[in-house]
């Protein structure tokens, strides 16, 4: 079951994953639910009239995934929000959360050197007109 109206459940769950903390009011949140489980969230935040910031947390393996939770996390920026851009940040050290990035069509844009605990953090953008997921 996809959640769209639960940002206070699911921005949590995704912070605490993804190494954030949530601050409630800050930005929004979708889920993907297996019951009462939360398996699948994307935090929505720091929108600025043309870019809205992207993070995604998931429990581990593939099972999650599907074509469409990921239309409407894709939906809700471009559509809804009317984002020129969503920009995903990615420590150095999350090789799999690039790789998985990377598969979803977003673009190595910049590199911010020494900007992480453990590393640099790489700054990921995927454009409206470059989103496949739209198209589903």
């Amino acid at each position: 079951m996809i959640v769209t109206d639960r940002p206070e459940l699911i921005g949590p769950w995704v912070c605490d994953r993804a190494g954030g903390k949530w601050i409630a009011g800050r930005g929004t949140a979708i889920g993907l639910m297996h019951g009462e489980e939360i398996i699948a969230g994307v935090l929505y935040e720091d929108w600025n009239g043309a870019n809205i910031n992207m993070h995604v947390a998931a429990i581990p393996g593939r099972k999650w995934l599907n074509r469409e939770f990921l239309r409407i996390c894709f939906d809700y920026p471009f559509n809804q929000v009317g984002a020129k851009r969503v920009t995903g940040i990615v420590p150095s050290c999350n090789a799999d959360a690039m790789r998985f990035d990377l598969h979803l069509g977003f673009v190595h844009e910049a590199t911010l050197k020494d900007a992480h605990p453990q590393g640099d953090l790489n700054i990921l953008v995927m454009r409206r007109e470059q989103c496949r997921w739209l198209e589903i």
